[in-house]
């Protein structure tokens, strides 16, 4: 019991089956501790610690690594809303099965697979847990790509709150709306505000 003490401790409350199994700690072990109330499942394969609030947008990654946020969650996390995200939007590569994020509530943006790779960072949510989620620039270009799947006023207030940062980069900014092909709509945005 204290080995898991100790795995929930350094996991930050949160732990797989196969995290727990690499360990020694049985599925059927985890199963028990579960109607024991010592544990929560939590989701698939995933569990949590009796004495913390679940941090739903760890336990999405958690479960489904290809998963990187984006758009209205993105831009939150970036301090760039501050509308906190009813629902987390994320994006996948092309052809990824959607099904299980649909039915978590999850808005879903596809991207093309030499695309999707591009620019992720790794920042904490509210919780202290490390996620994967586009960088700054582009998640700009992600809104600006999707303008007509948003809300307008959020992806205005986005363009505002970037122009006035200290840490923009307009360059990587520009050179990724290139490879996104918005460069023109971009500069019309970004005119009116710098």
């Amino acid at each position: 019991m204290n080995q898991l003490k100790y795995l929930f401790k350094k996991k930050g409350g949160i732990l797989t089956a196969s995290e727990a199994n690499a360990v020694g700690i049985s599925n059927e072990r985890l199963r028990l501790l579960v109607k024991d109330g010592v544990l929560e499942r939590v989701a698939y394969g995933i569990y949590a610690s009796h004495d913390i609030l679940p941090d739903k947008m760890y336990i999405f990654q958690k479960r489904r690594p290809k998963l990187i946020y984006s758009h209205e969650t993105a831009l939150f996390l970036h301090n760039l809303t501050d509308r906190d995200p009813i629902n987390y939007s994320a994006t996948v590569p092309s052809g990824y099965n959607t099904k299980g994020l649909k039915k978590d509530g999850l808005t879903v943006f596809f991207i093309k697979s030499d695309l999707y790779k591009k620019n992720i960072v790794t920042m904490e949510t509210s919780f202290g847990h490390k996620v994967s989620v586009y960088g700054l620039e582009r998640t700009i270009c992600d809104c600006i790509r999707s303008r007509n799947q948003m809300d307008i006023a959020v992806v205005m207030q986005a363009l505002k709150q970037y122009s006035k940062r200290k840490d923009k980069n307009i360059s990587l900014l520009m050179r990724i709306a290139g490879e996104f092909e918005i460069t023109k709509i971009l500069r019309g945005y970004m005119e009116v505000l710098l």
